[in-house]
């Protein structure tokens, strides 16, 4: 007993040791709302009785369509969020309103491009609108968007006559929303026979792999996108790993390698996923072409420096001599025009816009952001978190419709997922402190 004693101060030092030297804490604290999205999928995927459905590819596909909005929307709100902690209370009236414009001037019968160009023209318009009053005129951001969120609801209702106006334009549907057509065509299997002959239920190997319900109508020009998309996410992430290593950043490469792995092994299985339905649906190509474009802009540009330089310190960076009032007024112009795109998914998912929509979707918006990893109080955040974030509440709202959840409880499990994760966010850095 004595000898177990003395042995276990020898122990917790190299538990210690071992944990400062593969930087095991750090590791956790970064991805613990991937770890907390892995662990929700998995309790949900495992419920009693629903053992699976939230796996199944048409619930994963609707998990995309239904959320589309909120990961447009939540990246333009990241900018502002970026700023030193402000927020855009108006983008679900936005969404409403350039929707109504837009579905009304189709069911008129303007040409649905130019529709389209008017839909993200009114968001990018309103963006600007509202970005003069909080950059130029330092009215708070809170209030100013309140006020939008207000006028712009009101707007709607006046162009609608508080009726629905329904969408009628197959092109638009297919292009921007989520029906039967809004796929990707599997070009590679109509292309080349010899290909689609391999697809049959007399392939054993193909059905063993891929199951029989899914054998005759899996995509594969859709999974061999995703190969290629997983492939190129890995020769990145090798290449910053490289480059860390070189200009002798400390980081944990254990804990970089085990999450590009993760990560890589649920894009293959997502787009698996896809393939074994329909293929991919044309709202992910919008999503991924939105997130791709402010990823770049957040790490690659001198803009996203600055949005983060003024949620940092907005006074030492305007003494840098950044002009700071336009960098808001870049970050409300971009959420005004997400919110225009959001209201271009949003009609086209709903084959027409309502008086009510967009209703509680900046409060998505937020969540998504602050659960992502962004600071409450500005300068800290990115896009690959937003991303988690969206998803863990798109998982936690799937998973609840299929368990049966009552929605008033479901709004309860969002509010205190979001609280738990603000209070992560201010305990972290009272620990830096």
């Amino acid at each position: 007993m004595s000898e177990n004693v003395k042995k276990a101060p020898g122990f917790r030092q190299n538990m210690t040791a071992f944990m400062q030297k593969y930087k095991v804490g750090a590791f956790f604290q970064k991805y613990t709302m991937l770890i907390a999205l892995v662990v929700v999928t998995i309790v949900f995927a495992n419920w009693p009785g629903k053992q699976g459905l939230i796996l199944l590819p048409p619930n994963i596909t609707g998990l995309i369509a239904e959320n589309a909005y909120v990961f447009v929307l939540a990246t333009g709100m990241l900018m502002c969020i970026l700023t030193g902690g402000n927020i855009d209370l108006s983008v679900g009236s936005v969404v409403c309103f350039s929707g109504a414009v837009g579905c009304t001037l189709m069911a008129q019968g303007v040409n649905i491009w130019i529709t389209v160009l008017i839909m993200l023209a009114i968001g990018l318009l309103i963006g600007i609108f509202q970005g003069f009053w909080i950059a130029k005129l330092h009215v708070p951001a809170f209030i100013a968007t309140l006020a939008g969120m207000y006028a712009f609801r009101g707007f709607t209702n006046v162009v609608m006559n508080g009726l629905r106006v329904d969408i009628t334009n197959e092109t638009f549907l297919n292009m921007f929303g989520s029906g039967k057509g809004s796929y990707i065509p599997d070009f590679i299997r109509s292309s080349n026979e010899a290909i689609n002959g391999w697809f049959t239920k007399d392939n054993t190997t193909l059905v063993n792999l891929i199951g029989e319900n899914y054998i005759t109508k899996f995509n594969l020009t859709c999974m061999i996108f995703g190969l290629a998309a997983v492939i190129i996410f890995i020769l990145m992430r090798v290449r910053k790993i490289l480059i860390q290593r070189r200009l002798g950043i400390s980081q944990s490469v254990p804990g970089q390698i085990i999450s590009m792995v993760l990560i890589a092994a649920v894009m293959v299985w997502l787009f698996f996923q896809l393939s074994c339905y329909r293929g991919m649906p044309m709202v992910l190509i919008w999503i991924g072409l939105i997130l791709g474009i402010y990823q770049y802009i957040t790490t690659k540009t001198a803009m996203g420096r600055h949005l983060y330089a003024v949620g940092g310190n907005e006074k030492a960076t305007a003494l840098s001599g950044v002009k700071t009032r336009n960098v808001y007024w870049f970050a409300y112009a971009n959420i005004g025009l997400l919110a225009g795109l959001a209201g271009i998914l949003t009609a086209a998912r709903g084959k027409g816009i309502d008086p009510t929509y967009g209703e509680g979707y900046e409060m998505d918006a937020i969540a998504a952001c602050f659960i992502g990893g962004a600071s409450a109080y500005g300068g800290t955040g990115k896009v690959s978190g937003m991303i988690i974030g969206a998803l863990l509440m798109g998982v936690i709202n799937k998973g609840m419709i299929i368990i049966g959840v009552d929605a008033n409880f479901q709004k309860v499990v969002k509010g205190i997922v979001l609280l738990l994760a603000v209070m992560f966010d201010v305990m972290s850095k009272r620990q830096k402190r």
